[in-house]
């Protein structure tokens, strides 16, 4: 069990996002999205700066991805790659309205030295993989049922070189395996168990008996859609209960508001892409 009081030690990282310039809830892939609920672009491209601003503040390097006009979802940057070790394995999404998403992550990669990795299976990326450093060895938890493929988990396994847990998704709200679990630091996660199938929760119980339980409300309130250096978490402002829950356990909650980008599924890790070197 962590003790309230012990210091936890925040690791500068580098983001990629990508601004909500195209934002709009155009069509519906998943259950929080409502065609018929009008968006707020201006709003929307404020709060995003307020997430910019934030992550800058905290001390990490934020690289900016160019929008495309048509992909109102690129915002969610998350989906583009997967980077570990300095390999980028690219995306290929599921929904043909997010396809061609995945060539304006390519491209920055390529241009920007990072080795990158066409896909041959279907994967969203950070959407549905995680990493912890100094769990295991160096340990991928990869979710699936919705949207990645399972057979992604192997092709990321042999691209990246490290061993990948496969996790099954049950809940369609909780589409994405970030929507159900997050990283706190190199080797601890947070998650809704309510999210996965009760052998993946048998697996996680196993793997990480110190984890933060959320509950049903934390994950409704996009409150395991967040981004942590290690110290500092940086989670959906509507997530009150949450950011208890992790400050309980030794971090500092950071909350920003997002909420005009939920209306399209998503929160604070949708639209942070972790660059690791």
């Amino acid at each position: 069990m962590v003790s309230v009081n012990q210091e936890r030690t925040p690791r500068k990282r580098t983001y990629l996002l990508c601004p909500p310039e195209h934002f709009a809830v155009e069509y519906a892939i998943n259950p929080w999205m409502d065609t018929d609920e009008p968006v707020d672009v201006e709003l929307a491209v404020k709060q995003w700066e307020s997430l910019r601003e934030t992550l800058s503040r905290l001390g990490h390097t934020v690289h900016v991805l160019p929008p495309r006009a048509g992909l109102p979802d690129m915002v969610f940057a998350a989906n583009g790659a997967f980077v570990v070790d300095g390999t980028a394995y690219g995306a290929r999404f599921k929904h043909e309205q997010r396809a061609a998403e995945a060539a304006g992550h390519r491209d920055f990669y390529e241009s920007s030295g990072w080795r990158f990795v066409a896909p041959s299976e279907v994967n969203e990326g950070e959407g549905d993989f995680a990493y912890l450093p100094r769990a295991y060895g160096g340990l991928i938890l990869a979710g699936y049922g919705f949207r990645t493929e399972p057979a992604a988990h192997a092709e990321a396994q042999e691209m990246l070189n490290h061993p990948v847990v496969s996790l099954r998704l049950v809940d369609p709200r909780f589409y994405h395996l970030d929507t159900a679990l997050a990283v706190l630091d190199d080797e601890r996660v947070t998650y809704f168990p309510g999210a996965f199938s009760a052998a993946a929760q048998k697996v996680l119980a196993q793997l990480f008996p110190d984890a933060v339980l959320a509950d049903e409300v934390d994950a409704f309130a996009f409150g395991l859609n967040l981004v942590s250096d290690g110290r500092h978490v940086v989670l959906n402002a509507e997530a009150s209960g949450m950011a208890a829950k992790v400050a309980a356990a030794g971090y500092v909650p950071v909350p920003v508001d997002l909420s005009e980008l939920k209306k399209g599924g998503g929160s604070v890790k949708c639209c942070v892409a972790e660059l690791r070197h």
